[in-house]
């Protein structure tokens, strides 16, 4: 598979290998047959034909090594909810289903599991709020169709959790189809800049519903911003003990942990996280002040990994600063792909999501300890992400702009005009994808019967609890 060049210098964390362009960039004819050349070797109908061969219980399971083994249970019990919770926490098995078969060689910076509910809002460094994929454990270069069948397909799921008519998840798909496709056609005529600057505000994501909707959504939205902060967080999540602010304890979400070296290994993971930071924001956050950790249990997929949330709090007091720090392990793809060129997990999350957002949380970097990679970004920051309870009845809306903005992500690091190439004007991509979507949709409800089994058999250990 030929990926995209993605950095001509090695970045702070590590590159395996460093490239320069040395020739000419190829003429547009040469890349829109670059595209049509892709079909010869996987024709589109051909994306909607899959067959499962594999055991994804044992897919799930092999995770199980590299996580907090007291953490292990809950991530089985949460994942055996429902087919959607599965289908969350599932990323590996997926990446293992679509490396069986042929592929584009088409290659992006796959965000790695685009499903519907990893897009949400968050605050620019500007400060305005920006629609975006939010989630990058698994990003890795890799063909295009693999975000764009996750997103399929986790529509369909996503519509049968709620109970939506089968219509209305065949019409969400197209809904998506039809934007990544037309959006990319657009680019094809746009210039490098424009495709890099190209954003989608709070105000343009209003504007893909209808005015019944509109004035709804946007007061959702409002309320959640000023609430998702880290004064909002401060006020919700932290208590006074003996005069100093302490998280408070909400196990098993957020527990302490007791270790005499726990100032000496913040200050550890600091010192080289800091150093991953531009020199304007590394002097911000020199005006703050560590004041409390804890240990945090986030999502479906990432229970288990490490994660703690941090305090922080500036010098005129009442100032806090809330940051999370997450372990990065190799991406679900690095099995089936060429492995990443960062020798720092967090490293290649945090590239991953600069080159794939139209804008970065300002104080995203990462470090490592232990011999375990970590990355770091803000907590919540004014970030709105939906549920799927509130987007089942606007799912086709929101299906349209997931479309948009995956097909902004991938002409950032990929070529437009090939991928327009490939994908044609027609319906033959979209028709093949919504097969595809439906068949795993099915699949996924097999799996996830599976978990669900083996967890009510007591052969796989779960916990009570959420």
């Amino acid at each position: 598979m030929k990926l995209p060049l993605l950095a001509r210098r090695a970045p702070q964390g590590g590159s395996r290998k460093v490239s320069v362009i040395l020739s000419s960039h190829p003429s547009p004819a040469e890349r829109r047959e670059h595209g049509r050349a892709a079909r010869s070797g996987l024709p589109r109908r051909e994306l909607g034909r899959w067959v499962a061969d594999r055991d994804a219980l044992a897919v799930l399971l092999d995770q199980s090594a590299t996580r907090l083994p007291d953490l292990v249970p809950l991530r089985h019990t949460r994942m055996a909810a429902s087919p959607w919770a599965y289908y969350r926490g599932a990323a590996a098995v997926m990446a293992a289903d679509l490396a069986t078969a042929p592929n584009t060689g088409l290659g992006v910076q796959l965000c790695g599991d685009a499903h519907a509910l990893n897009f949400g809002l968050w605050a620019t460094p500007e400060r305005n709020l920006s629609f975006d994929l939010r989630d990058f454990d698994e990003t890795l270069p890799g063909p295009f169709e693999w975000d764009v069948m996750r997103l399929a397909a986790s529509i369909v799921v996503l519509a049968r959790e709620n109970a939506l008519s089968p219509d209305t998840a065949d019409h969400a798909v197209a809904s998506a189809l039809q934007a990544y496709r037309t959006k990319m056609h657009d680019y094809t005529t746009a210039s490098q800049m424009e495709i890099w600057y190209d954003t989608i505000h709070v105000e343009q994501l209003l504007g893909y519903f209808g005015e019944d909707r509109r004035a709804r959504v946007s007061k959702h939205i409002e309320k959640r911003r000023k609430r998702r902060t880290s004064v909002g967080a401060f006020e919700k999540l932290t208590e006074s003990v003996d005069g100093r602010r302490r998280i408070i304890e909400d196990p098993p979400r957020l527990t302490h942990f007791d270790d005499p070296r726990r100032l000496e290994i913040v200050h550890e993971v600091f010192e080289l996280y800091a150093k991953t930071l531009q020199e304007d924001r590394r002097r911000c956050l020199e005006n703050f002040s560590f004041v409390d950790t804890a240990r945090q249990v986030v999502g479906v997929g990432s229970v288990g990994m490490r994660v703690h949330l941090l305090l922080l709090e500036g010098r005129g007091g009442d100032d806090p600063l809330f940051l999370q720090v997450k372990q990065a392990g190799p991406s679900v793809y690095e099995t089936h792909l060429p492995k990443s060129r960062y020798r720092n997990h967090g490293a290649r999350v945090v590239n991953g999501k600069r080159l794939i957002q139209s804008a970065t949380d300002m104080f995203v970097g990462w470090t490592s300890f232990a011999g375990m990679d970590f990355y770091v970004r803000q907590f919540r920051d004014m970030k709105v992400i939906p549920d799927s309870v509130r987007i089942a009845p606007v799912l086709v809306e929101l299906a349209t702009a997931c479309g948009d903005v995956l097909a902004r992500a991938h002409a950032r690091s990929g070529d437009p005009v090939a991928i327009a190439s490939y994908i044609g004007k027609g319906g033959r991509f979209d028709e093949a994808i919504g097969v595809f979507a439906r068949t795993y949709a099915d699949q996924t409800e097999r799996d996830h019967a599976q978990l669900a089994a083996a967890v009510a058999d007591g052969s796989v250990p779960s916990e009570a609890g959420s």
